[in-house]
């Protein structure tokens, strides 16, 4: 059957930019196979499948897909699937509650045409491992001697883990190489999905990143990974007090992206605007 889809650029507010997302609505009765394969189909970092929610406190369910598989969360995908579904509702300003396998998170939606501006409150941050510095900078191809000399490597989640890696300084975030074979070594036993580099200033409350996951294939890097920038605010709240974080992500790859978090009571706030780029139909 005929499904509406959606094309968006988001954490960004000019279009071409940002991170790319495919949403396709009306997608009850699509099996998980025909989804991913629809998500490799658009070569995208996600896409997504809007059904209807199977609680009642939320609004939809969202379903998203990467290359390898079903995600439990993430970030840029949320954001612009909530935008999508306001365009397709008619909404120009509303509050959703998703449905993910993470569970349920708040998105208010402004639109104005054919741009927008979304807000997430992800889950509740949990923190984990903390593997030797050391380790992780060979991982991206730097020397130990780039990694943060106060803030040292964690595994930290809202909804799904990332690993974060402070480094000393943003000349560093110029020398990344990843090996995949040693990002794939680093990242599973962690049960990590993201290796996320970061030049941070918790003072100035910015930050500039690079983000990278294992595919099928090769390693891919993220224009924007609202996922992982939620989890980077709870970490320098936890050590530094940090309470308000802009990031600045995707300069490397041509795809320059903006990630605003503030702390909410016990949670990071992810906003960022979003672009449509193409509206249409799909044949599923």
């Amino acid at each position: 059957m005929r499904r509406r889809l959606t094309w968006l650029d988001v954490f960004t507010s000019i279009p071409l930019a940002g991170n790319q997302l495919a949403v396709v609505h009306d997608a009850d009765g699509l099996d998980d196979a025909t989804m991913l394969a629809f998500a490799r189909e658009t070569r995208l970092s996600e896409t997504t499948f809007v059904q209807r929610s199977m609680l009642p406190e939320a609004d939809y369910r969202n379903r998203i897909f990467s290359s390898p598989g079903e995600m439990p969360f993430a970030g840029h995908p949320s954001l612009g699937t909530a935008v999508a579904v306001a365009r397709a509702r008619g909404d120009e300003r509303a509050h959703y509650v998703q449905q993910t396998a993470a569970g349920l998170q708040p998105i208010d939606v402004e639109l104005d045409g054919d741009r927008a501006r979304a807000t997430m409150l992800q889950e509740p941050p949990s923190f984990g491992a903390e593997p030797p510095p050391a380790e992780v900078m060979a991982a991206a191809g730097l020397a130990a001697s780039d990694a943060h000399p106060q803030l040292p490597p964690q595994v930290v989640s809202t909804g799904a883990p990332h690993l974060l890696a402070p480094l000393g300084d943003t000349a560093a975030l110029q020398r990344v190489a990843p090996s995949r074979a040693a990002m794939q070594a680093l990242l599973e036993p962690l049960g990590a999905a993201v290796l996320y580099l970061v030049a941070v200033d918790p003072q100035a409350g910015t930050a500039h990143a690079r983000g990278f996951f294992v595919d099928q294939t090769a390693i891919t890097e993220d224009p924007a990974t609202g996922s992982a920038a939620g989890p980077l605010l709870a970490y320098l709240c936890d050590r530094t007090g940090t309470t308000a974080l802009t990031v600045h992500q995707g300069v490397e790859i041509g795809r320059p992206s903006r990630i605003d978090c503030a702390w909410q009571d016990d949670r990071p706030q992810v906003s960022g605007d979003v672009v449509v780029i193409a509206d249409g139909h799909v044949t599923l």
